[in-house]
């Protein structure tokens, strides 16, 4: 028996990568599996990888698993309202809902255009949006029938939304806002017997690949940067056993697990009144060298 038993997961942009990794793992620890993917590319563009959610339902099915494909845009209202019901109609239920889907248009910012920025925050941020809101309406309308509601949304932010990535500043953007926005569902969705939480993952993919980042597997090496390494945590968070847990954003890289600890306030000095515009600089100096060190962004690091 896997920690999923007949638990009822959603899993977007599932057909590669992170996504896939996740939806056989998910399969693997007795999930019913939705697995949902477009068939774009890393950036967006139609076709470039058709039929990638039925090959992953084919093989789900070939290990002993049960798998639907589902080929909606996660960035549609209607696709959203349908991938939910996909999994009513075939599973009779749904138990969570794991936002994976998501592209690069990477730019550094003086040469990001209005047309590949809105991309980039439709695909993650809206894209995030409408599935978890029908499943979101699903959940209430079974807890207002009197049905116990044991639900999950994990959301997929990035290194780059919490710190800043350098030629990324769309998605870093869109990838702090899911931050900021599973903050928000874990307060108001714990009501409704719903959890939220949020991953950054660490992970070899066909996206970091446009990035130049060296994640190549090392001969004879733990794999750290194998998508495989952060399925265990995806299938957790989606678990019965996780149910105390919400309002957390984790990173995995390879088999180090931490938790984000956000926006915190540093030391502070009062002067009691309004300051003045010339008495400031030295005060913000001082908080400044007083405060914990940031993380850089990425890219900026020697």
């Amino acid at each position: 028996m896997g920690i999923c038993e007949n638990r009822v997961v959603i899993v977007t942009g599932a057909g590669n990568g992170l996504g896939k990794a996740y939806a056989l793992e998910l399969a693997a620890q007795g999930a019913k599996v939705v697995v949902n993917d477009l068939g774009v590319g890393t950036h967006g563009e139609d076709g470039a990888s058709k039929g990638a959610a039925q090959q992953v339902v084919d093989e789900i099915i070939a290990l002993g698993g049960q798998a639907v494909a589902n080929t909606g845009d996660v960035a549609d209202w209607e696709a959203g309202q349908t991938m939910v019901q996909t999994a009513i109609d075939t599973f009779g239920r749904l138990d969570a809902v794991v936002n994976n889907a998501g592209f690069v248009r990477d730019r550094m910012f003086v040469s990001c255009t209005p047309d590949e920025w809105d991309a980039v925050l439709r695909v993650h941020l809206r894209g995030h949006f409408c599935t978890s809101r029908h499943a979101v309406d699903y959940w209430r309308a079974q807890q207002k029938a009197g049905n116990p509601v044991d639900a999950r949304i994990i959301n997929t932010t990035s290194g780059a939304g919490l710190q800043g990535s350098v030629g990324q500043s769309a998605y870093s953007a869109a990838k702090g806002g899911i931050a900021s926005l599973t903050l928000v569902q874990a307060a108001e969705l714990a009501r409704y017997g719903i959890t939220a939480n949020a991953l950054a993952p660490n992970a070899r993919t066909r996206m970091t690949a446009t990035g130049g980042f060296d994640m190549n597997a090392k001969d004879g090496a733990f794999d750290v940067y194998a998508p495989a390494n952060m399925a265990p945590l995806v299938a957790w968070l989606c678990s019965g056993q996780s149910a105390h847990i919400s309002g957390q954003v984790f990173e995995l890289i390879g088999g180090r697990i931490f938790l984000s600890e956000g926006w915190t306030d540093s030391p502070s000095q009062d002067k009691g009144a309004r300051w003045q515009a010339n008495e400031l600089g030295p005060v913000v100096d001082k908080l400044v060298a007083e405060r914990a060190a940031a993380k850089p962004v990425w890219g900026t690091q020697a």
